[in-house]
C-alpha cells in the first residue's frame, strides 16, 4: 500500500491558479511571457502533462479579462482599467418604450409563403407592354428558296 501512494502523481492545482501564482512570483514590470510562466510552473510543480494546455488557459484568461496581454507578455489585469471594447461599431442604445405600449412580434425572416387561395397568374406575354416588341434578339431571317429549273 505504501508503494501505491508514492507512485501516485501529485495533484496539480488548477491552471489559472498556477498561472496567477507564477505571475506574482516572477513580478516583472512588463509582464511575463509564456515560456517564463511555463518554466516557473515546471520548476515549482514538476513536469506539466501537456504544453498546449497552458497556452489555451492563457488565451481563455486573456479573453475573460483576468489577464492583460501586451507585447507578447501576460500580466494581471488592472482592476481600474476600462473594459476592452469589441471590434466594430457599438450598437445603438435602445430607447425604453413608454408603459402601456404593445410590442408587435418581429416579422419572420425570408420570403413569405405563397397564398394557396390566390388566383393563378396569367402566362408571361412575349411582348413588353411599353414598346409592343418581343424581348431579346430577333430570330434570324431565313432567305426564301427559289426554284431553279435545270434544262438540258
Amino acid at each position: 500500500m505504501a508503494t501505491e501512494e508514492v507512485n501516485k502523481p501529485q495533484s496539480l492545482p488548477p491552471y489559472p491558479e498556477m498561472i496567477v501564482k507564477a505571475l506574482e512570483a516572477l513580478n516583472e514590470a512588463d509582464g511575463s511571457n509564456k515560456s517564463a510562466i511555463s518554466k516557473y510552473i515546471e520548476t515549482t510543480y514538476g513536469e506539466l502533462p501537456d504544453e498546449t494546455v497552458l497556452g489555451s488557459h492563457l488565451n481563455k484568461m486573456k479573453e475573460s479579462g483576468e489577464l492583460a496581454f501586451k507585447q507578447n507578455n501576460y500580466m494581471k489585469a488592472d482592476p481600474n482599467a476600462p473594459p476592452k471594447r469589441g471590434r466594430g461599431r457599438p450598437p445603438k442604445p435602445k430607447v425604453p418604450l413608454p408603459p402601456g405600449t404593445v410590442v408587435s412580434p418581429p416579422r419572420p425572416r425570408g420570403r413569405p409563403p405563397k397564398d394557396p387561395n390566390a388566383p393563378p397568374k396569367s402566362p408571361k406575354a412575349k411582348a413588353t407592354p411599353a414598346t409592343g416588341r418581343p424581348r431579346g434578339r430577333p430570330p434570324k431571317v431565313k432567305p426564301q428558296l427559289t426554284e431553279v429549273s435545270v434544262e438540258s
